[in-house]
């Protein structure tokens, strides 16, 4: 009862990251929703491991080799933040604008 209360409290707060149920979309390699000056800073398609939207704002790359990421290029390419974590896993803070 109190997880259910607790899930529908912070639906409320943040909609766009609070899933009804939840689930994990993870977008084929072959098959990107990235623009070609984005998919291009991360290095091409073959560097992408996986992508997914992770929230309205966000998408999660997963790179095979993440020293062919060119963060100067994204932030030119209009993705206004970028977020490098371990693993070659890389968050792209796009906005309500799709990447």
């Amino acid at each position: 009862m109190f997880e259910k209360f607790q899930r529908a409290f912070w639906k409320a707060l943040t909609p766009d990251l609070i899933l009804e149920m939840p689930q994990a979309v993870v977008a084929p390699v072959g098959e990107t929703a990235l623009a070609p000056a984005v998919l291009n800073a991360l290095g091409g398609a073959e560097n992408l491991t996986s992508q997914q939207r992770v929230a309205l704002t966000r998408v999660r790359v997963q790179l095979k080799d993440a020293g062919q990421l060119d963060v100067q290029a994204l932030k030119a390419a209009g993705v206004p933040g970028v977020m490098v974590l371990a693993g070659g896993v890389v968050h792209l803070l796009t906005g309500l604008n799709t990447a």
